[in-house]
């Protein structure tokens, strides 16, 4: 890696994210929602909801921001000067936020994401990227699962890929059933962690399962 400066690779940035920029909002998004404010019981015109309309369609764009990226796009730029490493590549307990496509309430946790390179690796930023990518839009947490490993798989081609996602649901813990604390683990494993016992019982271990 004699020709990288990780002072000048944008992805090591400290925000995952940009702040979403004042953007206009459609006439008809800010009338949805204070038709949902109306519906919900409170006055859209009172003075500490004025100016919620419009903080909620910009709050929502940025929250799906990941519609506007394709995620593979942080996987391009490999390296393969790594000294002979072939061995596991972890990210840990990378946090994200994501909203259930069912009751558009907060999914909050974390993933933990390996790989085991075959001749190249990947900046390490690029594997939470990856994560928000699919994280920043409307999901169920099964297939954001697959869609990561998936992802990991198609553009890197390693020997082997494993995320496992652990996550609180609020359309569980804060409505309908209501159950605090309650958390959902999910796993994907592809190719050696699948297939060689040995290699997947090493990478949930050090996952921590």
């Amino acid at each position: 890696m004699s020709d990288y400066d990780p002072a000048m690779d944008p992805a090591l940035d400290d925000d995952i994210i940009a702040p979403q920029a004042k953007i206009p909002v459609p006439d008809e998004v800010q009338e949805a929602i204070e038709t949902l404010i109306r519906w919900a019981g409170d006055d859209p015109s009172r003075e500490g909801l004025v100016d919620t309309p419009k903080r909620v369609a910009r709050a929502w764009k940025e929250y799906c921001q990941g519609y506007e990226e394709d995620p593979a796009v942080h996987l391009e730029r490999t390296f393969e000067e790594v000294g002979g490493y072939d061995e596991l590549v972890l990210l840990k307990d990378i946090p994200f936020q994501s909203h259930c496509e069912h009751h558009m309430a907060p999914i909050i946790g974390s993933a933990s994401i390996a790989y085991m390179p075959r001749e190249r690796v990947v900046g390490i930023s690029k594997l939470a990227r990856v994560m928000n990518g699919f994280a920043r839009r409307l999901q169920v947490q099964e297939r954001m699962t697959a869609e990561i490993a998936q992802c990991i798989w198609d553009h890197l081609q390693p020997h082997g890929v494993a995320v496992v996602i652990n996550a609180s649901h609020s359309c569980m813990t804060a409505r309908g059933v209501r159950t605090p604390g309650v958390k959902m683990t999910t796993s994907r494993l592809l190719g050696c962690f699948l297939d060689d016992e040995r290699s997947r019982k090493e990478v949930l271990s050090l996952m921590g399962y």
